[in-house]
């Protein structure tokens, strides 16, 4: 089985804050239908019985889906919910004190623009690193934008899988995947699309056109000895 880390790869999901939990959680399903390999619970300003509520439906249907789910912020809301992990950002605990309380976990962490930061994330412990707002964002409309160079800087900083976020969509996705990044943390273009499944496959699509081989990769088949 693989390992957490190597899984850390492909459409990211992150949740709207909603507190229509039958629909967060029906849409979050779609998502994983679609294709998303990691969902992250984002509720930064809900209560705390509904906050854990949600996480734990999300749970299920990430163990069902076998998508990782990853809590954003709260570790405490990551253990109760049997969260795969956590993502940190500024002014969250520490990393390391993260990765004291979730040993086996997931630690992601939010490096904004600044890509030489997921040097010092991965040295305290993370294992994933967070690179955006690389688009305009509706979700963050006053996030410092992050330049596409910036994904594989951090990916060369830290060694780690990178997670582009900021204003993605399909018509974005492929230059960014180009550029790097191992997920595409989306919220917008994914979970107010009418369609949720359909826009989950489109991104999910991106990561399979960079696995295909290239003409110039493939083998000539012309060129090889015939069997005797």
């Amino acid at each position: 089985m693989a390992s957490n880390r190597e899984r850390l790869r492909g459409l990211y999901a992150v949740t709207p804050e909603t507190a229509d939990t039958a629909s967060l959680v029906a849409r979050s399903r779609m998502a994983l239908e679609g294709g998303a390999r990691l969902l992250q619970y984002r509720a930064k300003s809900m209560d705390a019985a509904t906050a854990l509520d949600q996480a734990r439906r999300l749970a299920a249907e990430c163990r069902k889906a076998g998508a990782l789910f990853i809590v954003n912020d709260s570790v405490d809301l990551a253990l109760a919910a049997g969260a795969d992990g956590v993502h940190l950002g500024r002014g969250d605990v520490a990393i390391a004190a993260a990765r004291a309380r979730l040993p086996a976990g997931i630690v992601g962490v939010s490096c904004y623009a600044d890509p030489e930061s997921a040097r010092a994330a991965a040295a305290a412990g993370a294992d994933y690193v967070a690179i955006g707002s690389v688009h305009p964002s509706r979700t963050k409309p006053a996030a410092v934008r992050a330049p596409r160079e910036a994904i594989a800087a951090a990916g060369r900083a830290s060694g780690l899988p990178v997670a582009a976020i900021g204003g993605i969509t399909p018509a974005n996705a492929a230059a960014l995947v180009q550029a790097g990044a191992d997920m595409l943390a989306v919220i917008s273009a994914l979970f107010d699309a009418a369609d949720v499944g359909v826009a989950a496959r489109a991104f999910t699509r991106t990561f399979d056109r960079r696995e295909a081989p290239s003409k110039e990769e493939m083998p000539d088949v012309r060129a090889q000895p015939r069997p005797l």
